[in-house]
């Protein structure tokens, strides 16, 4: 689905490729024209908008496996206005919106009021997410092929938040994406062995008296589902894992041919359950925040291609779902804008990657996954201008009042972070420059209404 691109043209100069040597990107009608050392001297270049990008990163941008932009019907907790924004400022050029929003987008009608509204936005490409169950009710199978038929090309299935717990009801699912090359994105949670759960199961929650959440749980749902998924033949995605024991099943899996990725999220690479004796309800989440043994394993999982890709579970809440006591509070944190500053902290810093492994993890392989043509592709001549620059030496300070989206409840809050997205290309066009928001893509009138 190719856009209908703005005119213009921007010459970054002097940026570092993937962490390598600095050279230049032209860029020209919403794909890169030209990489290469002093192209301001080419008479190609004449008439581009010169940016100097000496000191900065340059790097694909980033494609989100896992967002929650709630439009539509929860609109009080984020819109597809807001989240995308938020996902521009972050360095994200695409998102993959989940389906629990109300009406779920189980139905083509829904996922192509998404698809539309991300148009309209411009901030990034918003990709729906089907849900694999008819309202999230895990009893029947929703309407996969239309989803997938429809203008908005849905290849993502999940139930994201509801685990698909019936195995007839996971294996009917895994045969059926097959006939369009899509994925079932898996929340691995048995629900009867998480029913009240509020924080992972652990010596934490035994002294807190708080009700946990086992890490068999999760690890129990993936065994199962990388076995239909072999049986079957089908592509399996693992949503949020969080337990080293889920990261040596996965490895298994992959040992043995299977189709299956996984994602970690950025606060599981980082905050550990520990946490949780503040009682302070921003640290509530689904799966729990784990321990430092499991966030070890994440890591090295991520480092070593065990685990696939980041995915942010970028899910924001009113400040009154969040802001009260901890039971009642909701389940969630925002991600979309510290995501890239939290995995450098995480894994470039500890030097357990680098520049060129983030653009893999964040942008080339969530692409392939979600089956994003024009997203994730190499900074080379001809290809799409989906680009971003990165401060990489800046430090920054969480304020969540600040931020673009609407939720408030980040877990980073006031910490201070490395790395700062200072620009942002989608299709060739400047959403972020300056670390700013500076004007939305417009895609022409057949476009937003989502014409394939």
């Amino acid at each position: 689905m190719a856009p209908q691109h703005q005119t213009g043209s921007y010459l970054i100069r002097g940026a570092s490729i993937l962490g390598g040597p600095a050279e230049d990107l032209l860029i020209r009608d919403g794909v890169i024209a030209a990489r290469g050392t002093d192209l301001a001297s080419d008479d190609a270049s004449d008439g581009a908008t010169v940016i100097d990008a000496h000191g900065l990163v340059a790097l694909p941008g980033m494609v989100d496996i896992h967002t929650h932009l709630r439009e539509p019907g929860r609109e009080d907790a984020e819109t597809v206005e807001t989240g995308t924004r938020a996902a521009a400022l972050g360095g994200y050029t695409a998102v993959h919106a989940m389906a629990n929003s109300n009406p779920v987008a189980d139905t083509a009608g829904v996922v192509e009021q998404v698809f539309s509204l991300g148009r309209t936005a411009g901030w990034a490409d918003v990709r729906p997410v089907g849900a694999v169950t008819v309202g999230l009710a895990g009893e029947q199978l929703a309407e996969l092929g239309a989803m997938a038929d429809s203008r908005a090309r849905v290849r993502v299935f999940s139930d994201d938040g509801i685990c698909v717990s019936d195995p007839v009801l996971m294996r009917r699912a895994l045969e059926y994406v097959k006939a369009f090359d899509g994925v079932v994105a898996q929340h691995a949670q048995e629900p009867r062995l998480t029913a009240g759960a509020q924080m992972n199961e652990g010596a934490v929650s035994a002294v807190l008296g708080l009700a946990g959440w086992p890490a068999v749980a999760e690890e129990s749902i993936i065994a199962r589902d990388v076995l239909l998924a072999q049986h079957v033949g089908s592509r399996l995605h693992v949503c949020h894992v969080s337990t080293a024991g889920s990261v040596e099943i996965i490895r298994w899996a992959k040992s043995r041919g299977i189709n299956v990725t996984a994602e970690v999220t950025p606060h599981h690479l980082w905050l550990t359950d520990e946490l949780v004796r503040s009682y302070d309800p921003v640290y509530k989440v689904n799966p729990p925040l784990r321990t430092e043994e499991d966030v070890q394993a994440l890591r090295a999982a991520l480092a070593d291609g065990t685990i696939d890709v980041i995915g942010t579970d970028h899910a924001p809440h009113p400040s009154e779902h969040k802001e009260c006591e901890w039971a009642q509070a909701a389940m969630g944190m925002t991600g979309l804008e510290t995501a890239l500053s939290v995995v450098q902290h995480t894994m470039i810093e500890t030097g357990l990657m680098d520049w060129a492994d983030f653009a893999r993890v964040t942008s080339t392989t969530p692409a392939a996954i979600g089956r994003v043509e024009d997203q994730g592709r190499p900074l080379e001549a001809g290809e799409p201008a989906n680009v971003i620059l990165v401060d990489a030496a800046a430090r920054w300070s969480v304020d969540p009042s600040k931020m673009a989206t609407m939720g408030r409840n980040s877990p980073f809050a006031g910490r201070e972070l490395p790395g700062k997205v200072m620009a942002t290309f989608l299709h060739g066009h400047p959403t972020v420059l300056d670390g700013a928001l500076n004007t939305p893509f417009r895609w022409d009138a057949a476009d937003t209404a989502g014409r394939p």
